[in-house]
């Protein structure tokens, strides 16, 4: 049997490794249009930014040692132009030397990965301080720009992970720094109000945002010295990166009747097949699916490429391996901010159809004492079976631990109250007593039982529109004086039991105090002091504050 596949960086090189392992018998070679292997694409930027000393450290393997290895063959610089399945052949050019030949599969793999989109108006011209960030050439490219003309002034086009990576990197090197993105928020991926706490983190930190905007005309010919914006800004450049999403390679894979999903990338099943038999796709051309919904969605990550391949070696060589789908997990550093999602997001989840119960939780990462600082979960679950849909987490530490918890969680269709009858260890440098994934656990399971959240958002709407309510403020006087949700009214918890009288008990009451615990303890009281209808503002008065700056920002 022989393996050709396309494309040699996480998927395909995966693809081969254990088909390897399975086989000694296979053939295995691979094709791919670049100069490098099975390289980092996440590492870049900490290359440009002086983090990784080497642009070795970011390619550690080359076609020699997978020969040696593996006994694969890699054939770097070699585009495939053409795909004859009847034949099962393939036409390959040598880009070195012009050469065309043809070889022959029994089994094809297309790793050919996604391209980088070049919004306009930068497709209309060539430029030669404007980059892309998506392989080892872009990195060389840059650093030799950077060496030859030392730009101090940056423009980049996105704020998904790569941009807001490169924004920090170049930040730290000293360059003014200016962020276009086209949506009004910068990480699309995630709810509006946890990627408003990154904004925060970037304009602190020197970085100019322009979001909901996009780059309408260029000055400059050949160099791009200023841009002007669709909303009249004028900004200028030393330099351009362009980190405004890929789409995925699948041209070749459509003319062989390759069927495409929904999503714009290859339609493969669990075992990374196409509907073409002895055909597979995997990697950033091929379309995953939700581990909650079962429904396609496309997430380009190094990490389920990765998985994908290793899946597909297995499969071809007569293994048993399934692709079990993905949440999305994904974290990031910007600055001393660090950022981690997984799951559904409260849009994504509401568009789905769910009827969710929203937690802002509030907790340090480990004992104040000990230096724990304050995490930001948002986290979420179905009213109809108390399943864990999703969950984002904000702090300087911790993150990583947490998100990857909630992640294993979630995959594992855990609920609410499991999470609070998690065995996680507790040591006062690691964690606190109640972990901040106790504490999610335990106030979901709470609302879905009892005693119900509410957001910021959705109180805000409810005052908008003039709906009954009373708000009931339970902290210090001070605290009160210094900010307070609009209308409310000051009763401190130990007073509440006292004067529930000078309340209704008949319309809907909301709780709260600075983060969510002793309002919390307030809802509780009057639950038991027979209030029809009684909410905890989720994430307090400091979670309600953060909603309305973003609002008036926003707006």
């Amino acid at each position: 049997m022989k393996i050709i596949v396309i494309g040699s960086v996480a998927a395909g090189t995966s693809v081969a490794a254990k088909a390897r392992r399975n086989t000694e018998e296979a053939e295995i070679v691979v094709y791919d249009q670049g100069k490098d292997i099975s390289y980092s694409v996440c590492g870049i930027p900490y290359k440009i930014g002086g983090e990784v000393d080497s642009v070795d450290r970011l390619t550690p393997r080359d076609a020699k040692w997978f020969k040696k290895r593996y006994d694969v063959s890699i054939f770097t610089e070699h585009r495939v132009t053409k795909v004859d399945h009847e034949a099962k052949k393939i036409q390959v050019k040598d880009l070195k030397t012009g050469e065309v030949k043809e070889d022959a599969y029994d089994v094809l793999v297309f790793a050919t990965g996604a391209a980088p989109l070049t919004p306009p108006p930068f497709d209309q011209a060539e430029y030669d301080n404007v980059f892309h960030v998506r392989n080892i050439q872009d990195l060389r490219e840059i650093e030799s720009y950077s060496e030859t003309n030392q730009p101090k002034k940056a423009l980049l086009i996105g704020a998904g992970f790569i941009g807001l990576e490169m924004t920090e990197q170049l930040v730290h090197k000293g360059w003014d720094v200016t962020i276009v993105q086209l949506e009004n928020q910068v990480m699309p991926s995630m709810d509006a109000d946890m990627a408003f706490r990154v904004e925060e983190v970037l304009m602190a930190n020197g970085v100019h945002l322009h979001l909901g905007d996009t780059v309408k005309t260029i000055e400059g010919k050949g160099t791009v010295k200023k841009v002007v914006t669709t909303k009249g800004a004028t900004i200028e450049t030393d330099i351009v990166i362009l980190a405004a999403g890929v789409r995925p390679n699948t041209e070749l894979a459509k003319e062989i009747g390759v069927t495409i999903g929904a999503t714009g990338a290859v339609a493969v099943n669990n075992k990374m097949q196409t509907n073409i038999q002895d055909v597979y796709a995997v990697g950033d051309v091929a379309e995953s699916f939700s581990a909650i919904t079962g429904k396609p969605i496309y997430r380009p990550l190094g990490s389920t490429a990765n998985k994908m391949g290793r899946i597909a070696g297995d499969v071809i060589t007569g293994g048993n391996l399934e692709h079990r789908g993905v949440l999305g997990t994904g974290i990031f550093r910007v600055f001393d901010l660090h950022v981690g999602q997984t799951g559904m997001t409260e849009k994504e989840a509401k568009a789905a159809g769910y009827a969710v119960e929203v937690l802002y939780n509030i907790k340090p990462d480990h004992a104040e004492y000990l230096g724990g600082k304050e995490l930001i979960i948002k986290a979420l679950a179905d009213k109809a079976t108390g399943r864990v849909l999703g969950a984002q987490v904000l702090g300087s530490q911790g993150v990583d631990k947490r998100i990857d918890v909630l992640a294993t969680a979630i995959t594992f269709k855990a609920k609410a109250e499991d999470h609070y009858h998690l065995d996680l260890a507790y040591a006062p440098p690691f964690a606190t007593t109640k972990d901040p994934i106790h504490y999610t656990g335990m106030a979901l399971d709470n609302a879905l039982h009892g005693n119900p959240l509410m957001t910021p958002a959705r109180l805000v709407e409810m005052q908008q529109k003039g709906e009954s309510i009373q708000v009931i403020d339970t902290r210090s006087a001070k605290d009160f004086e210094k900010s307070h949700v609009q209308d409310a009214i000051h009763v401190p918890l130990g007073e509440l039991r006292a004067r529930a009288g000078e309340l209704s008990k008949d319309i809907p009451t909301v709780t709260y105090c600075n983060k969510g615990v002793t309002g919390n303890a307030a809802q509780n009281i009057l639950i038991n002091l027979d209030f029809k209808e009684v909410y905890n503002l989720s994430g307090g008065n400091k979670n309600y504050q953060s909603y309305l700056i973003m609002l008036k920002r926003k707006n």
